[in-house]
């Protein structure tokens, strides 16, 4: 098929590169022309395990990016993955959703032949129905039978995307059209996973329960982890016992500094703004939130009782991303731990492999290392924040620090002398 993806970011770009690799002919639309021009040249704006590769096999063949709509006329089927970052008050901010819509239906004006519009961004129930149906048919000035809508949520973890699109556990497609629904799962001809078919707000809400979900174990974890530690007991030694039930399952339930990125955060909040908006009091979901917000300021905590004062001493922050295996520091956890270390006057040493480019822009004024080496040379402290996997080869480096206090927020480490957040 002919398909299109409107938005080259983390979504957007994996989606096409790996649709791309599934044989169709793909154009990501993109207004950023820096991202259309790095794309076009093989090289990819983000950092991704395995989109590079895909990248130098498609791009200039079946994949290419522009950031003309127009191009979208010839599409079979198009792919919405633009943002829809959170508002003051957590509700979903849809104006991406909505300025694409509309200019999806102007691209569709004068297109003869039936064509799809998928959402793939995260949306509140009800967006695909309420929002960008009636955007598309209004500028496009075509009836419902030339153009189909579905819902497509995306299940992707950042760093493993890639795998992830390719091997899913599952596709969702809500449609209130079998049409449309049959369009979509076309396209993943070649994917072997269950395909659930489902109405438009039953995909969007899918999603959000998923990661709503997901998030709620974290928490758990890291209020059981935090009643561990007080209590002398080793909470991944629970956490592992615990997830042999297989009701429960072994997944998200390592204790630590608490969740971030571009999804769980975002996600939560908007479903309990939802849950409002609907007359409900979402007390779980908000104590989800809660509990991630205190989380990494234990660091903090656990770091003055060693030290006693941070003020004018050195502390090293050893990862800087939200996770291993992306540059992505949205939400970090980092992120809090460093803004209370510089209002409490310490002078921040840092080093991330991927992400210190994108922290750079929150703090400029912090040290940032090319190694962790560097980082702890002379340091009074080290808080560990993601769980890049050469994190847990560092041993004798603690030596170079000026007082060995080291406090893991995610259990990478393998050397003497630490102590965890909540273990």
């Amino acid at each position: 098929m002919k398909i299109s993806v409107v938005g080259g970011g983390y979504v957007g770009l994996v989606t096409g590169a790996c649709f791309a690799q599934l044989g169709h002919d793909v154009t990501i639309i993109e207004i950023d022309s820096d991202k259309v021009k790095s794309i076009n040249n093989n090289q990819s704006p983000i950092y991704e395990i395995g989109l590079d590769l895909l990248l130098k096999q498609h791009t200039g063949n079946n994949l290419s990016a522009s950031t003309s709509f127009d191009l979208l006329a010839t599409a079979d089927i198009i792919f919405i993955c633009v943002g829809t970052p959170p508002k003051p008050d957590g509700s979903s901010d849809l104006s991406y959703i909505e300025s694409a819509s509309s200019s999806i239906g102007t691209a569709l004006k004068n297109k003869s032949s039936y064509c799809c519009v998928v959402v793939k961004s995260t949306v509140p129930p009800g967006t695909t129905e309420k929002n960008v149906r009636p955007a598309v048919l209004k500028t496009s000035g075509k009836s419902e039978d030339a153009i189909g809508f579905a819902m497509n949520p995306e299940f992707l973890r950042e760093g493993r995307a890639v795998e992830d699109f390719m091997h899913p556990d599952r596709i969702v497609i809500g449609s209130n059209d079998l049409r449309a629904g049959k369009q979509v799962a076309l396209v993943y001809q070649g994917i072997s996973a269950p395909v659930i078919h489902t109405g438009l707000s039953g995909a969007e809400m899918i999603k959000y329960t998923s990661n709503a979900f997901l998030a709620t174990k974290i928490s758990f974890s890291n209020e059981i982890g935090n009643i561990c530690k007080h209590l002398g007991i080793d909470v991944y030694e629970v956490m592992n016992g615990v997830g042999y039930d297989p009701r429960i399952g072994p997944l998200f339930l390592n204790a630590g500094a608490g969740f971030g990125g571009s999804c769980f955060p975002k996600d939560v909040s908007a479903l309990v703004s939802l849950a409002k908006d609907a007359g409900e009091n979402p007390v779980l979901l908000q104590s989800v939130l809660t509990i991630n917000e205190q989380q990494p300021h234990r660091m903090i905590a656990l770091l003055l009782e060693k030290l006693g004062t941070v003020s004018g001493k050195r502390i090293t922050i050893l990862g800087l991303a939200f996770k291993d295996n992306t540059d992505d520091i949205r939400d970090s956890c980092a992120i809090p731990v460093i803004r209370d270390l510089l209002q409490k006057g310490a002078r921040v040493s840092a080093y991330d492999p991927m992400a210190v480019p994108n922290m750079q822009q929150i703090f400029p004024e912090i040290e940032y290392c090319s190694c962790a080496t560097d980082a702890l040379v002379g340091s009074d402290g080290c808080l560990v924040m993601t769980e890049w996997p050469e994190f847990s080869r560092l041993d004798k480096e603690f030596d170079l620090m000026a007082h060995r206090v080291i406090i893991e927020g995610r259990r990478i480490l393998t050397c003497n002398g630490v102590e965890g957040i909540c273990w």
